[in-house]
């Protein structure tokens, strides 16, 4: 019997991503997911459709399917939404994470990697980013994701819970081959955004603030290919099976790209310009926020290779033009 893996979150844009590159490695995968926000068409094993915050659903799936390691993508993750339903947050984040581990170690499972994000660090005062830096989320989103981390970090120390927590800059793009990519509803990303604005599939992209402390004046991110953060998760969860305590480490390049530099790189891509205008700052956004990654690589050997803009676009454009579901 090979490795096996449960994708908790597999039908959604990492996990499903993941899962694929985790079936290429030699991987037994199945998914747990509600299909609240994931789709059926991205499942590449046997799906347990149940809901997260139920532990007798977990359990069920875990003795029926044995897996030697979780990995952990079921969140919510609108910033927004976080800000006027904040108790969605702390249930399904928090709430969810807390069933999931409790039920894996009383049945044996004790490796995990769990998806967090760089919103746990809020508005760092120095750039790059580095895991040094200390949490001050400014949204319930990345207080949620700050206080699973937490409660993560306490059953390591005391429960001995092998695990990994990876916090992503910008995740974006789609697999090289177009079998997979982002189909949100609401899409709130950017690339996506300005791939159906460009197309007039949508109108005129607002561009939030175009008056920073930056060299075109609008804010500045670290965009990460999404095929590049699958192999982040599947080097980090076998690292977990050779023994490893586990860690935390922040998945960027290292290099931001600014809004309207996107939008350039989109409207080549697409062929012709995203139609956009100007909006005011949203409460929140930092002018600038880039990973330092140097530890990643040093401890994990993780390096982006194809986290370049032009394919990050050219991929997303891709999917975008030819997707084989949608929202």
């Amino acid at each position: 019997m090979g490795k096996r893996a449960l994708v908790v979150g597999g039908a959604g844009y990492i996990g499903s991503h993941t899962a694929r590159n985790l079936l290429h490695a030699g991987w037994d995968i199945a998914i747990f997911d509600d299909l609240s926000t994931g789709h059926r068409e991205a499942c590449l094993g046997p799906l347990y459709q149940a809901d997260l915050r139920e532990p007798a659903h977990i359990r069920s799936a875990i003795r029926e399917y044995r897996p030697d390691a979780v990995l952990h993508f079921a969140a919510r993750a609108l910033v927004g939404e976080s800000v006027a339903h904040p108790l969605r947050y702390w249930d399904t984040n928090v709430g969810g994470t807390a069933s999931l581990v409790r039920v894996m170690l009383e049945e044996g499972v004790n490796r995990l990697v769990f998806s967090s994000s760089c919103a746990v660090y809020g508005l760092p005062s120095i750039l790059p980013v580095d895991e040094g830096a200390p949490f001050a989320p400014v949204s319930p989103y990345g207080r949620s994701k700050a206080l699973a981390e937490d409660l993560l970090a306490d059953a390591r120390n005391t429960e001995g819970l092998q695990v990994t927590a990876l916090r992503y800059f910008n995740a974006a793009g789609a697999a090289l081959d177009g079998h997979l990519g982002e189909a949100h509803l609401p899409e709130t990303h950017l690339i996506p955004l300005a791939i159906a604005a460009a197309l007039g599939d949508r109108p005129a992209l607002s561009l939030f603030g175009t008056d920073y402390p930056t060299p075109d004046g609008t804010c500045i991110r670290d965009y990460v290919h999404v095929e590049d953060l699958a192999q982040a998760h599947r080097l980090a969860l076998e690292q977990l099976m050779q023994g490893s305590p586990g860690s935390a480490w922040n998945l960027g390049t290292g290099q931001g790209s600014s809004n309207l530099r996107v939008l350039e790189t989109v409207g080549r891509s697409v062929g012709q310009p995203v139609p956009w205008v100007k909006a005011d700052r949203r409460d929140g956004d930092p002018a600038g926020l880039w990973a330092d990654p140097s530890r990643v690589r040093l401890e994990l050997g993780w390096f982006p290779m194809v986290s370049d803009l032009e394919t990050i676009v050219s991929s997303a454009v891709h999917w975008y033009k030819n997707a084989r579901f949608r929202a």
